[in-house]
């Protein structure tokens, strides 16, 4: 196979900060080359060499054989390079077919005048799409579209622009099971077809499964590159993070006393107990999110729950915050004020534990966060540093650390770990073990169920808003169990 895109000894800084440190990469056509590594360790900034949004300090790109020096993302694209991005770059109120062709517009002459030729637009959508296996109608709009079509419109605008290359950033992050199984059968006829696809993701199962080559950056530096059949998931853990892996925590805990529970109607109860993790599992729209939101008194349902054997109804997150309930929600922005402090979003559900008389003790305050800040590692150590500049599991860790100073009882927990590095990962499963270690309870959702398999204690199923089933970890709990259960 020849190669399609190649760095030679690639390096980038920002101000004193080393990103990339003389990085050799190639990806040949007709092949899937994974780019991993933990946060920082340099794949986006080597994304965004190879796709013209930063330029090297030194070193060459060369696309088919030939040096490319490119001044813009525009150079990238002309160069047959397109990256498709967590943050698909539509136009939401356009139909698909004018996406697709959005930039190379068809058109037909009426004199002086040039009209969009409509039936030439659709053929070509329709003619591109037939590629992907996707034959919608073209001329709906991309508004009505789920997350996973718009995603296959992305790749069908670049197919039509006649981009070979393609860098995939988290395709799969909010997709479901059998959308991540159809994507991966559009990039084996994308890969047969001869392009060349770097793709770049978390989730290491998925690297192990669909990846012909696999290179890992650790610290901005490639440590190794593995080809098919040479690597396993424990293999890239201990490249990236240059650790072992940890097992986990297998030890059997005693749960105690009862400390959130509620029953909805007919459904199981919902019931978390000190030193307990409880997991709810279901597909997107499946109700989990409702349920959870219900839980912290952020839905209109005002439901009337016990908390610590006393019956409380939630009339607001005020409420639900007061009887020792804490939330981090799955969209991390939610949990956070980008614009304040990590101290000031660290303190922010605190403020009543730290005032002195009718002011902020700001020496209590900076204590308790520097405190937070060690303990679960929160990186850089820059209190003042406003919340937006932290990676996503440092968000993560900020959004625990406000709780933990809060010194709740009970941890709500949606998608705790989606979009973050392995490394990041098992940090959070650790302090969540902890936090349960030291008699609170947490009540897990999450759409990834390799996790709640192995984090739980007893997972709720959820379907169409009902929980309908309660699977214990004692009679061993894993993937395909929990599958089975949601409907998946």
């Amino acid at each position: 196979m020849s190669s399609a895109i190649s760095t030679e000894q690639i390096s980038k800084h920002f101000g004193q900060n080393r990103a990339l440190d003389q990085i050799d990469f190639d990806v040949a056509f007709g092949e899937v080359h994974a780019l991993v590594g933990e946060n920082g360790a340099g794949k986006s900034t080597l994304i965004r060499v190879l796709s013209g949004v930063h330029q090297p300090d030194s070193g060459r790109i060369l696309v088919d054989g030939k040096e490319h020096r490119f001044s813009g993302p525009h150079d990238a694209i002309a160069a047959g390079i397109v990256t498709i991005p967590q943050e698909l770059r539509l136009v939401p109120a356009l139909s698909i077919a004018e996406n697709i062709a959005l930039g190379d517009l068809p058109t037909r002459s009426f004199g002086p005048l040039k009209l969009l030729d409509r039936r030439r637009l659709r053929e070509q959508a329709n003619a591109v799409l037939a590629q992907l296996d996707f034959l919608p109608d073209v001329d709906c709009r991309v508004s009505r579209l789920s997350f996973a079509e718009r995603q296959l419109v992305a790749i069908g605008r670049a197919l039509h622009h006649e981009c070979r290359i393609f860098i995939l950033d988290e395709p799969t992050a909010a997709l479901e099971q059998h959308e991540i199984e159809r994507l991966f059968s559009v990039l084996m006829r994308m890969r047969f077809q001869g392009t060349a696809i770097i793709y770049i993701s978390h989730e290491l199962d998925e690297v192990v499964e669909i990846a012909d080559r696999c290179t890992v950056l650790r610290d901005g530096r490639v440590v190794p590159t593995a080809r098919r059949g040479s690597f396993a998931v424990a293999d890239l853990i201990s490249a990236m993070t240059g650790r072992v892996q940890d097992p986990g925590d297998s030890a059997p805990r005693e749960p105690g006393p009862i400390l959130l529970h509620t029953q909805r109607g007919d459904d199981q109860p919902v019931s978390v107990r000190a030193g307990e993790m409880i997991g709810l599992a279901g597909l997107l729209g499946s109700g989990t999110e409702a349920i959870m939101r219900s839980l912290f008194g952020a839905s209109r349902s005002d439901p009337v729950i016990a908390v610590a054997g006393e019956p409380r109804s939630l009339r607001g997150p005020a409420e639900a915050i007061a009887a020792g309930i804490g939330f981090t929600p799955g969209e991390r922005a939610l949990g956070l004020v980008l614009n304040q402090s990590m101290r000031d979003n660290i303190l922010l559900a605190s403020l009543d534990r730290v005032r002195r008389y009718f002011l902020v003790d700001r020496t209590a305050g900076d204590r308790i966060v520097a405190e937070l800040m060690d303990l679960l590692d929160i990186r850089p150590r820059r209190p003042e540093l406003p919340a937006r500049a932290l990676s996503g599991g440092n968000q993560q860790k900020v959004i625990l650390a406000k709780w933990l100073a809060r010194r709740v009882r009970v941890l709500l927990l949606e998608e705790p770990t989606q979009g973050i590095d392995v490394g990041a990962k098992a940090q959070i499963h650790a302090l969540i073990r902890d936090f349960v270690a030291r008699g609170g309870g947490a009540l897990i959702a999450s759409t990834d169920l390799a996790e709640l398999a192995r984090l739980c204690d007893a997972v709720l199923a959820v379907r169409q808003g009902a929980i309908t089933a309660r699977l214990e970890g004692a009679r061993g709990l894993d993937e395909a169990t929990l599958r089975t259960a949601i409907g998946a």
